[in-house]
């Protein structure tokens, strides 16, 4: 039998093309064995596969109990509806099968070409990703520092560090757990306002150095003689913030440094400035990394929204109180999922009912805090 099957149109001799024959088509050339005719009364639906809008779920109810029959009774008067219903049951496996094989492209689309979406390659870097650092400031906190054998200097948490932190909370974020949204919005939150402040001060600082040039003193940012160039290979999107971050504060060090060297800062107003926004993007680490060790303990390590819901089981309940007495309570957008990390492979897979539960939960406990606030500042008071 030949592959494919020609046009009327090719045996007349006006085209010369050829198409192939789906197997739907095939099915369709194939005599029914089922005895069905139009006198046959059906259910229908919207969105049905079949042009005359036949439910194949809403039949398989109303004949249910011909279908669980091992020897349906031919006299039914519905006994030619079940032989459309076997016919039409057929037909979707068909369909369902041919859209699968087909990888659920267009008819225009060739099956051979349809194909190549199944083994078509993950996405990878064309070349590897990079940072140039300039400073010993900037490289330090992309690098952090362990504590010393003689216990002469404290732990710093590094970038590198925290975005391995972010990674864990990002694939805590997928297995929805809330807590985990909450510390990556917390966590962007932070971002954002230290980048902003970098940008003011490297804005202010510049000004300084456009005021020189106009006068006629063209001054240059100073770099390092030998960089240093970091390879990156972050499992994450928010590891490559915080490489963004880095560069930014990288960026940041040379532009004070340059006006100390020029005599537009003193050593004092540089030295403090430069201390001041190390210290604050450090607590902003040392949060985020707080957020990943407690919600990696053991006990809180399969936490989820599930958790909240009323009449959890025994270990959920156990959860959810652990985790509000480690970390306190959350925002309820937070827990219907109103509010979102920029990045989460989170899928929230609540019912709206449950949805709906979490938030008025969340919302019930919220109050209670603030209850439970109020009465311990009428304590102090009296």
């Amino acid at each position: 039998m030949a592959d494919n099957i020609q046009d009327d149109s090719t045996a007349n001799g006006n085209d010369a093309s050829t198409r192939l024959i789906s197997i739907a088509d095939i099915y369709s050339f194939i005599p029914s064995p089922f005895v069905t005719t139009t006198e046959v009364v059906f259910e229908t639906e919207e969105g049905s596969p079949f042009t005359d809008g036949y439910s194949i779920p809403k039949e398989r109810e109303a004949l249910r109990d011909l279908l669980e029959s091992d020897t349906p009774d031919k006299n039914d008067p519905r006994f030619k509806r079940l032989m459309m219903y076997e016919e039409r049951l057929l037909e979707f496996n068909v369909m369902q099968e041919e859209y699968e094989n087909r990888a659920g492209a267009e008819k225009i689309v060739s099956t051979q070409e349809a194909v190549h979406l199944r083994s078509l390659g993950s996405l990878i870097n064309e070349d590897q990703d990079t940072m140039q650092l300039h400073t010993k400031e900037a490289f330090r906190l992309f690098m952090g520092r362990a504590k010393d054998p003689n216990g002469q200097y404290a732990q710093i948490v590094g970038g590198k560090r925290v975005a391995a932190a972010l990674k864990c909370l990002w694939l805590l974020s997928g297995a929805d757990n809330p807590y985990a949204d909450w510390a990556l919005l917390r966590h962007e939150e932070l971002m954002q306002d230290i980048t902003r402040r970098l940008e003011r001060e490297v804005n202010r600082l510049q000004q300084k150095l456009e005021a020189q040039r106009v006068r006629g003193l063209q001054y240059s940012i100073l770099r390092s003689a030998e960089p240093k160039v970091l390879l990156l290979g972050f499992k994450s999107p928010y590891g490559y913030a915080i490489s963004d971050l880095v560069v930014h504060f990288d960026y940041y060090i040379r532009t004070v440094k340059t006006l100390v060297r020029k005599d537009q800062l003193t050593d004092d107003q540089g030295r403090q400035s430069i201390r001041e926004l190390t210290r604050v993007i450090r607590a902003a680490f040392i949060e985020t990394a707080r957020f990943e060790r407690f919600l990696m303990r053991p006990e809180l390590r399969d936490l989820c929204r599930a958790d909240f819901v009323p009449n959890a089981s025994g270990d959920a309940a156990r959860r959810q109180s652990d985790v509000t007495q480690l970390l306190g309570l959350i925002h309820p957008d937070v827990y219907n999922g109103k509010l979102q990390p920029r990045h989460s492979r989170r899928r929230l897979n609540l019912a709206p009912h449950e949805k709906s539960i979490l938030a008025h939960v969340s919302s019930e406990m919220e109050k209670q805090a603030g209850n439970d606030v109020e009465a311990a500042a009428i304590d102090k008071l009296l």
